[in-house]
């Protein structure tokens, strides 16, 4: 059996050509005892969606959005289950159970998902979550997942500038700040006092920013836009307080929670958030006295 090209046969039926690991659009071409043949009906490819995924009500020739993975048997099969990773793609997993073999993640399939022990950056323990890539295995042809994650991220060539807006996801906490992937692709770094939700977990998917791309690529993300356009509106609310205070504002961050109640109408969570951004845009300065706008 040549599972790289997904061919597969016996007395029953046959598989050709239709990539694992992926979702597909396609048409039911037959009933039989097993299940629908689902393929494309100006090739000769198929594959089986079996009995326990089939729609209660169907007709030949309707359109199924399906799955594609390879079973318990190593045959490709379609569900209409929907999995938590599609190929080369990252998500934060949880360990099923390990063997001598490695670990098995679920995935939102009967069929775990395995990840061998020379793709394990620390070794994984039973009930915990990692994060990690889906690839294809060239040598098993199998989908395989990989927690050494910064394998399948080149900053080499980027596909970003700077102010574009990016999506994100959080790979892993360091002194700096939140490691981040970039649009799946590159490697970013969001420093830990531009952080002010302290929800933000590991596998988290976020909307970012490209703050500065530097001279080795190397990319620094915000999660707030850059500009004074885009300031939030408790940063506003400051810097208006300023203009109208002569650019002097009698609070810090040591301040107590009801002082920037009276002036301010907002949190203590909420004051520190916007002086940050404020601080960040160089708009204003922090001093012991409190804050001072800067001209």
């Amino acid at each position: 059996m040549n599972v790289s090209t997904l061919k597969f046969v016996s007395s029953r039926f046959k598989i050709t050509m239709i990539d694992i690991g992926q979702y597909h659009q396609l048409s039911i071409l037959r009933s039989t005892g097993v299940g629908l043949f689902l393929g494309n009906p100006s090739s000769d490819d198929e594959i089986l969606l079996p009995n326990k995924y089939v729609p209660k009500q169907y007709k030949i020739g309707d359109e199924l959005r399906v799955f594609v993975y390879l079973d318990q048997q190593e045959r490709p099969v379609a569900t209409t289950l929907e999995p938590y990773i599609h190929l080369n793609d990252f998500a934060l997993l949880r360990v099923n159970y390990v063997n001598q073999l490695g670990a098995f993640l679920d995935w939102g399939l009967e069929k775990d998902l395995f990840v061998p022990f020379k793709e394990q950056a620390r070794k994984m323990e039973q009930g915990k979550r990692y994060l990690v890539y889906l690839y294809l295995d060239e040598k098993t042809q199998r989908l395989v997942a990989s927690s050494k994650t910064n394998q399948f991220l080149s900053n080499e060539e980027l596909t970003v500038e700077k102010g574009q807006e990016v999506d994100l996801i959080v790979s892993h906490s360091t002194e700096l700040g939140l490691n981040v992937i970039v649009n799946q692709k590159h490697k970013g770094l969001i420093y830990k006092d531009e952080i002010f939700d302290d929800r933000i977990r590991l596998g988290d998917r976020l909307k970012g920013f490209v703050k500065a791309v530097r001279p080795d690529h190397k990319l620094d993300i915000s999660l707030q836009p850059q500009g004074y356009d885009h300031i939030e509106a408790s940063a506003v609310q400051i810097l208006e307080k300023l203009r109208s205070g002569k650019g002097y504002l009698k609070l810090n961050d040591n301040s107590h929670p009801d002082d920037i109640k009276t002036l301010l109408n907002m949190s203590k969570k909420a004051f520190k958030r916007a002086v940050g951004v404020l601080y960040r845009e160089r708009l204003i300065e922090l001093k012991e006295d409190g804050i001072y706008l800067i001209d």
